[in-house]
């Protein structure tokens, strides 16, 4: 939309995605009134929205590069998207649920306000968790429902990579790194180096970043080289968005950041400020943030917001 900032965008963007969240997630009697509560309390319990903003902006921006100027090309691709873009919150809303139990990160505030585990008990907590992983699959199985060969096969290639990268070769396997790390694996000592620890967040964040950024072009008809490029992007964007979380855990407010500040240290967790203190942790998330730049642009892809979310998630304070 001509004259559009990267507020306005963001603010569509959320507002889409939660209606089409509420709309989408299952309701009694279909499933019992505790699940639909607990279900929701997490789900819209605010947040950035980034991984779906994500899916979005990648779709918009594999549209604008097809059509510069055909606005209908750009509703049809994020319409397509939508429903990758709330399986992915729902999928980063539960691994949130888990990461806050006490077997894990033990914490009690998530988003300015209790976690799930406080309010419902740990177990129904862990079903939450296990239900929006379910709940996001299914979506994506079902949505958007179309009888074209080539959505079909869109749909099946974000699965897999959306399965791939909340799995034991991505997330999962990065939070157990990360619990390695930390000494919570039980006779499993791990210490890692500045490259363990890039390639530990490259699984634990980094992997469900890159997957909301290349299904985001899939789902809007983007060929392999643009796929790549996004991939190549949005890795260098989850990599910056995990030292900017590790630089905001030592600087922030529990009242601006709506989570417990200064857990990483407590907990003797590895992190970007740790290894290489502050201000060098700063630099190497500009640099990841420019090299985002260099790759929107010998791909074509400058039109949109990707570089403007890159330059907003540098500066962010929560």
């Amino acid at each position: 939309m001509a004259g559009e900032t990267l507020g306005l965008f963001l603010e569509r963007a959320r507002t889409r995605v939660d209606h089409a969240l509420e709309a989408w997630l299952p309701r009694p009697p279909r499933v019992p009134p505790l699940v639909s509560e607990a279900l929701r309390y997490s789900v819209f319990a605010g947040g950035k929205r980034l991984r779906p903003v994500l899916v979005l902006a990648a779709a918009d921006a594999v549209a604008r590069r097809a059509a510069p100027d055909d606005e209908r090309r750009r509703v049809e691709a994020h319409d397509a998207a939508l429903p990758t873009a709330c399986a992915l919150e729902l999928i980063h809303t539960y691994s949130l649920v888990h990461d806050d139990l006490p077997v894990m990160d033990n914490d009690t505030l998530r988003r300015g306000r209790p976690t799930a585990h406080v309010v419902f008990g740990d177990g129904i907590a862990i079903l939450a968790g296990d239900g929006l992983q379910a709940a996001a699959f299914e979506l994506l199985a079902r949505e958007p429902a179309t009888a074209d060969p080539r959505v079909a096969e869109r749909k099946l290639r974000t699965i897999l990579a959306i399965a791939q990268a909340a799995g034991p070769a991505g997330m999962v396997g990065g939070q157990a790194l990360d619990l390695q790390a930390a000494g919570q694996a039980k006779d499993r000592p791990l210490t890692l180096d500045a490259d363990g620890l890039r390639a530990m967040h490259a699984r634990k964040t980094g992997a469900i970043i890159r997957a909301s950024a290349v299904c985001g072009g899939i789902m809007a008809g983007a060929d392999e080289p643009l796929v790549s490029a996004l991939d190549r992007y949005a890795a260098e964007l989850g990599l910056a968005f995990q030292i900017v979380d590790d630089i905001l855990d030592v600087e922030g407010d529990a009242t601006t950041l709506g989570k417990t500040a200064g857990k990483d240290a407590a907990g003797a967790k590895p992190t970007y400020p740790a290894l290489f203190g502050l201000e060098q942790s700063k630099a190497l998330a500009a640099e990841c943030i420019n090299r985002c730049r260099a790759t929107l642009d010998e791909a074509g892809l400058q039109d949109g917001w990707l570089w403007a979310i890159a330059e907003w998630m540098l500066g962010r304070r929560s």
